[in-house]
């Protein structure tokens, strides 16, 4: 049943040493991460995220939070490449967003769907090319990773320990293997990691 041609899917996302993508205060609680999503390393790895990419997959929230932001930062002469090269792709990029609530686009190129991840990916996967990237959206990682649908995962580890927030992967997930294709160390003790899919 596996289609060497099929897009490949991927996922990025922050976590602490505990393995959570938010603190204790919920998913606002980011105080953990942020700083380390602005050193040198999290920049180069933030590029090696998007490149190659065609389709970006967000959940509600970071598709209405994410349009605001990157839309400046892609206009902005002064913003760091990196950043601006990452806001200019999303901007081009086909966008789908999943939501039960929103009844009409927040970005131009996207589509709205409501209905099962695994099967909205599925579909992805067997249509268009370029790879596609689940861009931090534990909400869509999660049914993606208990379905062994997930082929690259960029993880960028941060040197804390919330104690509290939800954790990426939680027990009952399916066993699986995965091949560390790119490790980079940042001065602050951040990890820029990627992970293949051993099939």
């Amino acid at each position: 049943m596996n289609n060497p041609t099929a897009r490949k899917v991927t996922a990025n996302i922050g976590l602490t040493l505990d393995g959570r993508y938010h603190g204790a205060g919920g998913p606002g609680d980011m105080g953990a991460i942020v700083p380390y999503a602005v050193t040198e390393v999290a920049r180069d790895h933030l590029t090696r995220v998007w490149q190659g990419k065609t389709t970006a997959v967000l959940g509600r929230g970071n598709a209405q939070g994410f349009v605001g932001y990157w839309s400046t930062v892609a206009e902005d002469e002064n913003a760091d490449p990196r950043d601006r090269g990452y806001a200019q792709w999303l901007i081009g990029a086909e966008k789908v967003v999943f939501s039960t609530t929103l009844t009409e686009a927040p970005w131009d190129r996207t589509r709205v769907v409501n209905g099962p991840v695994e099967d909205v990916i599925r579909e992805l996967k067997a249509s268009g090319e370029g790879d596609i990237l689940v861009n931090t959206a534990p909400s869509i990682l999660k049914p993606l990773l208990a379905a062994d649908l997930v082929d690259r995962l960029y993880l960028m580890i941060c040197p804390e320990i919330t104690g509290g927030g939800e954790r990426l992967f939680e027990d009952g997930l399916p066993a699986s293997s995965w091949e560390l294709t790119s490790q980079e160390t940042g001065k602050t003790g951040e990890l820029a990691l990627v992970y293949d899919r051993v099939r």
